[in-house]
């Protein structure tokens, strides 16, 4: 059994916590760079853009129904992804706040 003192431990625990948190803020910046405006997303914006004139040409209505309810669907995986990326950025943050309060209760001797 490894002996570990209550400081060791708490100093384990603020360092998991500390790499836990920036893990989480790398992965919130990565969500918010890749995932927000990715190629298939803005491909299939001016597709349906394009479908959207052709039914207005040809005086279809339910084709550009389907096509403005595509089009917010879209923003609306926009939004959720900006969402996400940004939950996991405040938990990051929060992680780094819980390390660095766990390091400050700590009660170092004094030599």
């Amino acid at each position: 059994m490894i002996p570990l003192s209550m400081n060791d431990l708490q100093i384990f625990i603020a360092t998991a916590v500390f790499v836990l948190g920036c893990m989480c803020i790398i992965l919130g910046a990565l969500v918010l760079v890749s995932r927000g405006y990715s190629r298939e997303v803005r491909a299939i914006a001016v597709h349906t853009a394009k479908l959207g004139q052709k039914g207005v040409a040809s005086e279809v209505a339910g084709l550009v129904n389907s096509a403005s309810e595509l089009v917010a669907s879209l923003n609306q995986l926009v939004r959720t992804a900006n969402g996400i990326g940004m939950f996991l950025i405040s938990l990051g943050l929060g992680m780094l706040v819980a390390a660095y309060w766990i390091i400050q209760q700590i009660q170092w001797p004094v030599s």
